[in-house]
């Protein structure tokens, strides 16, 4: 009998696993549950090509132009509202019972809402899918004026998306930099630059403490300093929190995620996890991720897992951006103490910027370096002894770094 093989959800980390089982065990019968009305579709344009008008969600499947079913997968259009574990059967909404050999939850992360922007008034949008973004997309259409809340990687793409469709963007932040969590300050202060030259206002250090409607229609934030920003929308962008529930409501071991090993198993022999909702043993401690490419990779192993593997994984996390003519990328392990911190200016318009941790890469951030990213990523995987001069020295070609030392 072929092995039953359910995923639930849809993003990158559900088809990676659909697609990695299918490559462990081609005979596998296997059903990716998806709670949205659309063939699986790349999340990163959302905020970018969808809120611009030069693309649209569909334009982008992540299986490719045949989808999943050109891997002779199962989709089927459900929300898994219960796990059995004593049948082996997930729930759906209507009732229906889907068996499985091996279950495989990819149900990625939600929008973190806060109450002061509830997503249900009109005027505030937060983004996470499709129909979010086209939303989004059409209010844009008759706004001049926007607010973000929030000075992360998403929310500073929608706000590079609006400034260049002619509206007044107000980023307003309550760190004392924006991606405080994700660069360094010169880092931070390239990107804050580009958006002041293309018009954005970027408000740090600014606490938000109350929310008015205006006879104008427009809404208004009220900081903490008494300064009032009126807008016609406003879009939060405060960050996500795993969709752990379904896991939790069936006994499965949580601990803000879904607890898994090295193989993606979670605390039930057969049920496996993947993706923004999972937490995983990283170099420095239980860690959780959120980011497309994480999302894909522990797909794959975690996937090919299900199906019989046994494959472990040990990322590199990695992140990119696209905001203006900026191309940003971050790669390795942030740590908390770096030994030492290396600025690499590769051209008048691109940079990287190293973390160290003793004579080894930790991570570095890149602003237009696509190419030395690709390198750097070797470096760090292959824990490759560096010297901090040769990084900083543009002439030094970081693939020669690669070479044993004679």
């Amino acid at each position: 009998m072929s092995r039953r093989i359910v995923i639930v959800g849809g993003g990158p980390a559900g088809v990676g696993a659909a697609l990695g089982a299918r490559q462990q065990d081609a005979a596998a019968e296997i059903t990716l549950v998806n709670d949205e009305q659309h063939e699986p579709y790349e999340k990163p344009p959302l905020s970018k090509a969808v809120l611009t008008g030069r693309a649209m969600p569909e334009h982008a499947p992540i299986a490719g132009p045949k989808g999943v079913a050109g891997a002779n997968i199962t989709l089927k259009t459900a929300r898994v509202t219960a796990i059995d574990k004593a049948s082996r059967t997930v729930v759906t909404e209507s009732g229906e019972r889907i068996p499985y050999d091996s279950l495989v939850l990819a149900t990625g992360s939600r929008n973190r809402i806060l109450p002061m922007f509830p997503h249900d008034r009109p005027g505030i949008y937060y983004l996470r899918t499709a129909d979010e973004a086209l939303a989004l997309k059409a209010h844009l259409g008759l706004a001049k004026s926007l607010i973000l809340i929030g000075g992360g990687v998403v929310g500073l793409e929608v706000a590079a998306s609006a400034a260049e469709l002619g509206i007044k963007v107000t980023v307003i932040e309550i760190a004392p930099r924006i991606l405080a969590r994700v660069c360094d300050h010169e880092t931070s202060a390239i990107i804050h630059q580009r958006h002041r030259e293309h018009g954005v206002d970027v408000q740090t250090e600014t606490v938000c403490v109350g929310l008015q409607a205006l006879p104008d229609g427009k809404l208004a934030v009220v900081t903490k300093n008494s300064d009032t920003f009126p807008a016609d929308l406003i879009v939060v962008g405060a960050g996500a929190v795993p969709d752990d529930a379904l896991a939790q409501a069936a006994g499965l071991a949580v601990q803000d995620g879904i607890l898994v090993d090295d193989r993606g198993r979670t605390s039930e022999p057969d049920i496996f996890a993947a993706g923004d909702c999972t937490r995983f043993a990283g170099p420095n401690g239980p860690v959780r991720l959120e980011n497309w490419r994480h999302a894909q990779e522990h797909g794959a192993v975690v996937g090919r897992n299900a199906a019989g593997g046994d494959a472990a994984y040990n990322p590199v996390p990695s992140f990119w951006s696209e905001q203006y003519d900026l191309y940003i990328q971050g790669m390795g392990w942030p740590v908390a103490q770096p030994s030492a911190r290396v600025r690499r200016k590769v051209s008048d318009k691109a940079t990287v910027l190293f973390e160290l941790d003793g004579a080894n890469i930790a991570y570095a951030i890149g602003i237009n370096a696509q190419r030395d990213i690709a390198t750097i990523r070797r470096l760090i995987e292959r824990q490759v002894a560096v010297d901090a001069a040769e990084l900083a020295d543009p002439s030094k070609q970081l693939n020669a770094m690669l070479k044993p030392k004679s």
